[in-house]
């Protein structure tokens, strides 16, 4: 049994700082590291898969000598992150790719632009429409980084740049995430603090709708510079920007503390947001001019045009596709979302993990038991399950032995869903075989590098959770007394940081967020929930979805080996502002407006 030891130096500074020490080699190869390339071009970081992978070591080098870890529980907690991110997010991606690819390779997605690019003519408007609001409806029904990947090859697709792309829909996907995938976060915060699954909702449906208000004018403004832009022209679509944001605030705030809509509250704040702003821009509002990429600027002037009088009337582009064909055109996504909603569905979970379970095995792997149903395979990893033990105040005296069990969920996993909207799309599209296998090759050549990555960076994560040292890392914000709240926030975007999940980060220091609040004398709900509201700002820089992003929109492998770097380094000041943002929320809540904090049923 290995027993957790969160200060082996007996020393704080000490011992935090070398169980930071895998992150902080992460980030220095990601972001940092000099190097030139083959043909001698000089690049702050080197390519992901060698960042990762020395991350890793680094990982390993501290879990075993520093925290005592023995060495085969260490490789059995990253063998299992890794396994369980192919899984949990590579398989969503893999799929959503597949998909994307097979609209290309049709033609389809020719017409999903003409009739996204009909709704606004303005570039800044369309990155709203599609980054923020399209965006979060896909995060409601799939998440893990799957509205990244779709989104991003969208914008792609419409003209942006890749790194654009990746950079905006990274800013983009925060607000949503803590009811992403059928409100998987919040479902597990509950689960694990103890705390009433709708109180800690409507906490977060308190103070993301802020954000959510304050997002799409953040993403115009990051684009619009990106562009050579000014502040004038940020500030020219501000009434689209706000019924955006606006109307999903609206939404986000009142599903979230709805019993029947809860989970779901990113697919009706989404839609709703979509919807309002399609109707303002078409029938109440539209901007005088509209604002071009830089390289559209460039051409209409050496077409001897002004792009300044570019207007944004319908008059001056036809729509050339019929409403038939762009019902057609659209219908694969459509099937994207139906499927990714309906495996979000506890009861459709359920029936699938229960499909097979009258055919039932029971075996051993690698010396520890394997079994269960056909569809719902269970198992013991070596050397981790039950032989990890957490110890206060990270968890309770009587805290059970930490579980290992990998349950191979392979029918009722997210990514299934995804992959049954891909071959049903297929299907509708009449793909022939030469089809099918283009967009089989030309998937799985995108994805090498994103798996590569993913699965190490993941692997990682178990095994600072398993080992100990992520929860050093939280401890070291229990030490902000009155001023926790803001800390509370940051100790999610950190679990999130590490763990690229939200969910995972709910899973990590949920408990640790309602111990801490408890000995400070704050409220539980508030404190637990801005676990989750605080991690949704550290989504935009975890290397799983940085790397999602940059599998959707580089199709250059080399181009794309090289991009995490420096989308780390655009991002990284946007995520710990909004961090800020999420903390300063949170003191409000906590000392200026705690009577507006929902009360769990049981007290009132």
């Amino acid at each position: 049994m290995y027993h957790q030891n969160y200060d082996p130096f007996h020393n704080v500074f000490l011992s935090t700082l070398v169980a930071a020490l895998p992150i902080l080699v992460l980030l220095y190869f990601i972001a940092l590291h000099p190097n030139r390339d083959k043909q001698g071009v000089k690049h702050l970081g080197i390519t992901a898969p060698l960042a990762a992978f020395f991350g890793v070591i680094t990982a390993f080098l501290v879990s075993c000598i520093a925290f005592g870890m023995p060495f085969p529980s260490a490789f059995s907690a990253f063998a299992y992150g890794s396994m369980a991110g192919f899984l949990g997010i590579i398989w969503i991606v893999l799929g959503a790719m597949f998909l994307y690819t097979m609209t290309v390779i049709t033609g389809q997605f020719e017409i999903v632009k003409d009739s996204i690019i009909h709704i606004s003519f303005d570039r800044r408007l369309q990155c709203v429409l599609i980054a923020f609001s399209f965006g979060a409806i896909i995060e409601g029904t799939s998440g893990f980084g799957t509205p990244v990947a779709i989104a991003g090859a969208v914008m792609v697709g419409l003209g942006f740049r890749p790194f654009q792309s990746a950079v905006l829909n990274l800013l983009a996907n925060t607000a949503p995430v803590a009811w992403g995938a059928i409100g998987t976060p919040i479902v597990t915060l509950a689960a694990v603090s103890g705390l009433d699954e709708v109180t800690i909702s409507a906490m977060a449906g308190k103070e993301l709708p802020w954000v959510s208000v304050l997002v799409p004018f953040w993403l115009i403004a990051a684009f619009v510079k990106m562009e050579g832009g000014t502040w004038k022209q940020v500030f020219e679509v501000w009434p689209a920007t706000l019924c955006a944001g606006l109307s999903f605030a609206l939404m986000q705030f009142y599903a979230s503390s709805s019993p029947e809509l809860h989970l779901m509250t990113d697919v009706v704040a989404g839609v709703f947001s979509v919807i309002c702003t399609a109707l303002f821009l078409r029938f109440v509002w539209h901007p005088k001019t509209r604002f071009l990429l830089k390289e559209e600027r460039e051409a209409l002037e050496k077409a001897g045009k002004s792009s300044a009088t570019a207007t944004t009337d319908a008059t001056d582009w036809k729509y050339p596709h019929t409403v038939g064909q762009t019902v057609y055109a659209w219908i694969p996504w459509s099937i994207l979302i139906i499927c990714c909603a309906v495996w979000g569905m506890p009861v459709w979970k359920t029936y699938l993990n229960n499909l097979f379970a009258g055919i039932k095995f029971s075996t051993s792997l690698l010396g520890t038991p394997f079994g269960g149903t056909l569809s719902l395979p269970i198992w013991d990893l070596p050397s981790l399950h039950n032989m990890v033990q957490r110890v206060p105040p990270v968890a309770p005296l009587n805290a059970k032995p930490e579980a290992a069990r990998f349950a191979i969920n392979w029918l009722s996993a997210a990514g299934t869903g995804v992959f049954t909207a891909a071959v049903l799309t297929g299907l509708v599209l009449k793909l022939n075989v030469s089809q099918w296998g283009e967009a089989i090759v030309r998937t799985a050549k995108r994805m090498v590098i994103p798996v590569l990555v993913i699965g190490q960076v993941l692997g990682l994560g178990f095994l600072t959770r398993y080992a100990g040292t992520d929860a050093v890392l939280g401890l070291a914000f229990t030490n902000a007394g009155w001023f926790y709240p803001f800390f509370a926030a940051y100790l999610g975007w950190l679990g999130v940081f590490l763990t690229g999940s939200d969910t995972a980060s709910n899973a990590l220091f949920g408990s640790l967020q309602r111990i801490t609040a408890q000995q400070l004398g704050l409220n539980e709900i508030l404190i637990v929930a801005t676990n989750s509201t605080g991690g949704v700002m550290g989504k935009m820089i975890d290397a799983q979805s940085i790397m999602v992003a940059c599998a959707a929109c580089y199709d250059d492998p080399k181009e794309r080996s090289y991009a995490l770097g420096p989308i780390f380094r655009t991002v990284f000041w946007h995520s710990l502002a909004g961090g800020a943002v999420i903390g300063i929320i949170a003191m409000l809540f906590a000392y200026v407006f705690p009577g507006h904090i929902p009360i769990p049923p049981l007290v009132k």
